[in-house]
């Protein structure tokens, strides 16, 4: 019991940093041993040889229904590459606003946050884990950032001016947000 407890303890730390702080990132050197890689190293940003992708890992605790546990860390996991991605967003309007000294309309913010959506629920769950010592379950999800960058240049509400800047710096934003996710 008291070697489950201390267990525990890493993985509650991470969590309570993550709630505490402002960064986009979650702490992720959750240092557990025998776990695949993607859940030590948690919900990131990454730029590879396959593409750009974004990655959320969460977890249920042990619940009498082990489909309820799988359902809810899948949920967790998809709301992680939601809180990313938004973050993202947020990030190439602000860059946008900026750049053209226009401030970013709210029809702009909210076209976006449409496609975004549309976006996420088409997130894959590439796999899951369980952890025998605590019970919980891990899912790990992903985007595949091409979903949403087709789904920006094709979205009718946005404009041309929008587009054609999302085009040029849709690589040094993602590279610029990957860098500030593995933080």
């Amino acid at each position: 019991m008291k070697t489950s407890v201390f267990r525990l303890l890493p993985i509650l730390a991470a969590c309570l940093l993550a709630a505490c702080s402002s960064s986009p990132t979650v702490e992720s050197d959750l240092g557990i041993a025998g776990a695949p890689d993607w859940v030590n190293e948690g919900s990131q940003a990454v730029d590879n040889d396959d593409g750009r992708f974004v990655y959320g890992v969460a977890f249920a605790p042990p619940l009498n229904d082990q489909a309820l546990q799988i359902s809810t860390a899948d949920t967790r996991a998809r709301a992680e590459v939601a809180r990313m991605v938004s973050t993202y967003i947020d990030h190439t309007l602000n860059d946008y606003a900026a750049s053209t000294g226009d401030t970013a309309s709210s029809s702009i913010q909210q076209t976006l946050n449409s496609r975004t959506r549309t976006v996420v629920n088409g997130v894959r769950i590439q796999g899951h884990w369980k952890d025998d010592d605590s019970g919980n379950i891990y899912s790990f999800a992903v985007m595949d950032m091409k979903q949403l960058d087709q789904a920006i240049t094709t979205a009718d509400k946005l404009s041309q001016t929008f587009k054609e800047f999302y085009q040029q710096n849709a690589n040094a934003n993602f590279d610029r947000f990957s860098k500030e996710t593995q933080q």
